[in-house]
């Protein structure tokens, strides 16, 4: 933390102030990292999941999107895994396949209706963005109603993340496509 001692001067007012920056800023999840103990949302608000927990002693795939419905998430990204999604999990030998959104659990079980998601990925809702907060993987766009998932993939064993891929303008449709998600 850096301080800095500001002297304010007037004609009848002398004061020192000490005004606190912040300089040391988050670091965005690496591998290795454990997944906070966070509370997700599948179909209702009644039916909370704690991501940590539902991924202890497993293997999962999660990947991370801006928002349910919206054009490259509708298109590409959840698509590519509800179409693969046996094939992933063979492959990386993986129990489940999780997507996670900044959205209300019913906008996600709609979204993952729509895309005949039901039995290959598991659709998760982060509404007040707290896992993506803790594992900071933030990004703000206003047009989608400000703090949203970065776009992202991720392996996680015993609730350990084993390999990250992050978009590096947190929107692309590159890394985190579910053909480029490989066990490292």
């Amino acid at each position: 933390m850096l301080a800095a001692r500001i002297l304010l001067k007037n004609s009848s007012l002398k004061a020192n102030v000490i005004r606190t920056f912040q300089t040391t800023f988050p670091v965005m999840t690496k591998v290795g990292d454990t997944l906070p103990s966070v509370e997700l949302f599948e179909g209702s608000p009644a039916n909370k999941i704690n991501i940590s927990e539902l991924t202890a002693k497993k293997k999962v795939v999660i990947f991370g999107v801006p928002g349910a419905f919206t054009p490259g998430c509708s298109k590409t990204h959840l698509p590519g895994y509800v179409d693969s999604a046996d094939e992933l999990k063979k492959e990386l030998n993986a129990n489940e396949i999780i997507c996670i959104s900044v959205n209300d659990p019913f906008v996600m079980a709609a979204w993952g209706k729509e895309h005949g998601a039901d039995g290959k990925v598991r659709m998760l809702a982060d509404p007040s963005a707290a896992f993506v907060k803790a594992m900071e993987l933030t990004i703000d766009l206003p047009p989608l109603g400000g703090i949203r998932s970065k776009r992202f993939s991720m392996i996680v064993e015993d609730a350990k993340v084993l390999s990250l891929n992050v978009e590096p303008d947190g929107t692309g449709l590159s890394c985190s496509l579910a053909q480029n998600i490989k066990n490292k």
